[in-house]
């Protein structure tokens, strides 16, 4: 067994306290012979240990080498796997899959020596209270769970790259409603702001989105004016230029990470408390960081403008099905909307429907494209009038609240035509929707457990609320002769 610098270290302070070898050797995990060759010698094991300089086997690549460094040197870019894989198809007999790992270190070896030169970063001095930086990073892997799902969200990540001060606030994409919730956000909780605000070159803030170009956008440009701060973005596919919040990034789901392992929980009642939990940390993170942060503020313009709304509006007009589109997705609105224009505030999270001023109804936001989200009470009343529109409703499986209305609807398919069927099932969408959802999937859920068949009016029956019994009150007796009393009492008084 190879002695280690550990057991030589360990052999010299014993000798130091008591100079005895024998003694030393034993408790060092070495014989004495061996602990004597050390001491004598002063020196660790690793000093004692000459580099090889020559090879254990042939190297089963030479005859190719010259070939293979050839094709390197015209394409550096070419992988050892690729010229692996065509050396076993022109050689199947004097190359095996084992050999791969030995021709992937002699490249790496030709890359440091007689590659081509690698791009290399050069460390920037950061000016206090110049610039901010904002990127967007994924956070779903952090395993938080809101009312028992799981997650999936984005951070909007803020950072102040001279104190490495950060702020971060929950966002479902890189859009602009998140982007101005979260630099806001962060520049409210300063106060003040800095001359600069860097980006990546994100959807959000460099994309016109109706002709593509690069550029900032207006309504970027537009947030950036009324916080006084001058837009700068990294050079396209160099996303290391706004290096310190990518690396802050991994940094603070780290903490995160930490910080929810003392918790002992990931499970939050809703997005709020989450959000407020996140930021609790944060702030506990940025007291440490207090001294540089005030050489920051103290050269940053104060702020001095309100908020703006953290929503975009759209007009939007009510089509015939009662659906609107608001950012490429569908959304259905009560069918008394139907025609009407009405004004759609998009939040990151939330849609709200305004008509003539007045709020009415917020649905939670789609992200992406072509999605819709069919509320079955908005469309249940005019289906009922129609039931032969159910079949190929092209919203159909919206009108499935839960997998058991799903298979009382199997159930009745099973059992009657197709037409009744559907009546069937509408009539018990449209009791989920005049009383309550929970109640009539409890009665769907007990008639098909015990095999039976769910038409309507049994479930009418099981949800029916109970008929109020009047409770037997005797005859009212009145007592005048208090009143006279009273009466009589006022005359002597008087007199």
């Amino acid at each position: 067994m190879l002695t280690t610098d550990a057991q030589v270290r360990k052999l010299m302070e014993e000798l130091s306290k008591h100079g005895k070898i024998g003694l030393a050797a034993i408790r060092s995990g070495m014989s004495r012979n061996t602990a004597a060759k050390y001491a004598g010698a002063g020196k660790f094991p690793s000093d004692l240990r000459k580099a090889r300089d020559w090879r254990t086997r042939k190297d089963p690549f030479e005859d190719e080498w010259p070939e293979i460094a050839a094709r390197l040197k015209d394409a550096p870019e070419l992988e050892a796997k690729t010229l692996f894989e065509e050396l076993i198809h022109s050689k199947p007999q004097s190359y095996e899959p084992g050999q791969l790992r030995s021709l992937q270190r002699r490249i790496k070896r030709w890359r440091a020596q007689e590659g081509p030169d690698k791009a290399i970063f050069f460390a920037q001095e950061h000016r206090p209270g110049e610039a901010a930086q904002t990127d967007f990073t994924w956070a779903t892997q952090l395993g938080i769970t809101i009312g028992g799902e799981p997650f999936a969200h984005m951070l909007c990540h803020v950072v102040l790259p001279c104190s490495n001060w950060q702020w971060a606030t929950v966002c479902w994409s890189e859009s602009m409603v998140a982007l101005r919730r979260g630099v806001q956000s962060a520049m409210f909780r300063l106060g003040r702001v800095p001359q600069y605000h860097q980006t990546d070159n994100s959807t959000a803030a460099t994309h016109d989105l109706r002709t593509g170009k690069r550029g900032f956008n207006e309504e970027y440009s537009a947030l950036m004016r009324h916080l006084g701060m001058t837009p700068r973005t990294t050079e396209v596919g160099e996303k290391e230029q706004n290096g310190d919040v990518e690396s802050l990034n991994g940094a603070l789901k780290r903490r995160l990470e930490q910080h929810l392992i003392v918790r002992g929980s990931r499970e939050f009642p809703d997005v709020e408390a989450y959000e407020g939990w996140l930021q609790g940390v944060l702030e506990a993170a940025n007291r440490l960081r207090q001294t540089k942060l005030q050489d920051e503020l103290a050269v940053m313009t104060p702020l001095r403008v309100d908020r703006l709304a953290e929503y975009r509006e759209w007009d939007v007009r009510v089509s015939s099905w009662s659906t609107v589109r608001v950012g490429y997705n569908a959304y259905s609105v009560p069918s008394r909307l139907r025609g009407e224009k009405l004004k759609a505030r998009v939040y990151d999270d939330r849609v709200e429907m305004h008509y003539g001023g007045e709020l009415q109804m917020t649905v939670e936001r789609l992200h992406g494209r072509n999605g819709h989200r069919i509320n079955y009470r908005h469309v249940i009343g005019s289906l009922l009038k129609k039931p032969g529109a159910f079949a190929r409703y092209r919203y159909r499986e919206e009108l499935f609240p839960t997998l058991v209305f799903r298979r009382a609807y199997d159930a009745l398919g099973a059992g009657l035509t197709s037409w009744k069927a559907d009546i069937e099932y509408l009539r018990i969408l449209h009791l989920a929707a005049t009383t309550m959802e929970t109640e009539v999937e409890q009665a769907l859920r007990a008639m098909l457990e015990a095999s039976a068949l769910p038409l309507a009016e049994h479930v009418t029956a099981m949800v029916a609320p109970p008929e109020p019994q009047v409770p037997a009150l005797a005859p009212l007796v009145v007592d005048l002769g208090a009143y006279d009393a009273l009466l009589e009492w006022r005359e002597e008084l008087a007199s």
